[in-house]
């Protein structure tokens, strides 16, 4: 029994040897033509070949995502060209631009009357003295009428005074009498001088009037040239005095109007130049200068007040536009990208710039992730430090730069599995 054992284990070892070493054998031919079909492929389905990802026959880079032009009008994506700008750790200030007082006008009548008709419009521009509105009334007529007869009666009592005057030196005439025409004269005078300062307030030419010409209606004149921001009036609505009916302003004199907290306070000099922005140019860093600096301090917060001088020929600053700046200690110049064009990922900050040096001829356009450092933020913008090899005259994507992300992990976790 013990041999029969001995001789079927020899025989079932020769037998499992010649299947091995038969490469014509079904086994050994299956695994053959698996390392063919691997070598034509050159790998596996999802395997590296070369540092690229293959997918269905395409080669896709690593960190590079890839969309259509639909895609990126889509989440409104966005590129522009790298830049430097100047940015530093200094006094961070809010604030309004606003005008001073003298720079601002409400305009109403010195008397009641009603609209005939109005000259401007809301938006337009007009130089000081300029005609906004005319308004008439019955009383502005008799105003004038009265100058007139009053004017008249004065050239009468001068005569009368003067004479007097004359016969009382002479001892002709009684004291009483003279000073009786002295005081008519005086108090007439006085009536007339009046009345014409009254029709001077009004716009009206006392010259003419007292050639008998007579006005139906006073015009309504800006004092300051500037643009008109409120129009309060409509034709025939009748005007009482004091009643405001227009706004102008001279917005070429605009400045900025910021709050310093009390623990920067000693750090803020007249003539320290200021970076700010508005949110109507975003992208745009304007520059202001200390002009004069408060003494009373805001409570709740405790601060003061600073104003600031800044170059608004153009008209594009407008009153009340909120304001964000830094009040220059120092500061330097860096390549800088907008918060929003930032991917964190951990501790790891990323970029995303256009992948083609050319426009693509299909209707997709590639975009790579590239590591970065950061440094100084300051206004919105970050500070970068981009890695060798990686040319400056790159274009940043701006906006849109988390999407870019969300699609390559997409694509990642598709390739996983």
């Amino acid at each position: 029994m013990k041999n029969l054992a001995i001789i079927s284990a020899v025989l079932l070892t020769f037998l499992v040897v010649g299947c091995n070493d038969n490469p014509k054998s079904e086994l050994g031919h299956n695994v053959e033509s698996t390392k063919i079909e691997k070598m034509e492929s050159g790998g596996d389905s999802h395997g590296e070949v070369g540092g690229h990802r293959k997918e269905g026959g395409h080669e896709e880079e690593e960190g590079v995502v890839e969309i259509s032009k639909q895609q990126a009008e889509t989440i409104g994506l966005e590129t522009k060209s790298l830049e430097t700008r100047n940015l530093g750790n200094n006094i961070k200030v809010t604030g309004r631009l606003e005008l001073f007082p003298q720079d601002k006008a409400n305009i109403s009548p010195f008397v009641g009357g009603n609209v005939r008709s109005i000259k401007v419009i809301e938006g337009d521009k007009v130089r000081k003295g300029e005609v906004l509105a005319y308004l008439e009334h019955p009383d502005i007529i008799s105003m004038q009428q009265e100058y007139q007869e009053k004017n008249d009666e004065l050239v009468f009592l001068k005569q009368d005074f003067e004479r007097k005057k004359i016969l009382y030196d002479k001892g002709v005439s009684s004291g009483k009498e003279f000073q009786m025409a002295q005081s008519k004269f005086r108090s007439t005078t006085s009536s007339v001088n009046g009345l014409k300062s009254k029709l001077r307030l009004l716009g009206i030419n006392t010259s003419k009037v007292d050639d008998g010409q007579i006005y139906s209606a006073v015009p309504i004149t800006t004092p300051i040239s500037g643009f008109v921001d409120e129009v309060m009036i409509s034709l025939g609505d009748y005007i009482a005095p004091q009643t405001k009916m227009f706004a102008v302003s001279d917005n070429s004199k605009i400045h900025l109007d910021l709050k310093v907290y009390e623990k920067d306070i000693h750090k803020v000099q007249i003539g320290q130049k200021i970076h700010f922005t508005v949110a109507s140019k975003p992208d745009e860093l304007l520059t202001a200068e200390v002009h004069s600096i408060g003494k009373t301090f805001e409570e709740d917060p405790k601060a003061l007040h600073i104003h600031a001088d800044i170059d608004n020929k153009n008209g594009d600053l407008l009153p009340g536009m909120y304001v964000e700046g830094r009040i220059v200690q120092g500061e330097k110049s860096a390549f800088a990208v907008p918060e929003e064009a930032i991917v964190k990922e951990g501790e790891q900050s990323y970029i995303f710039i256009d992948g083609e040096d050319k426009e693509p001829e299909e209707n997709t356009r590639k975009y790579k992730r590239i590591p970065v450092s950061t440094g100084i933020s300051d206004l919105g913008f970050i500070e970068i430090n981009l890695p060798a090899g990686i040319a400056e005259n790159v274009k940043i994507v701006t906006k849109g730069a988390y999407t870019l992300s969300s699609e390559m992990v997409k694509g990642e976790l598709e390739h996983g599995h």
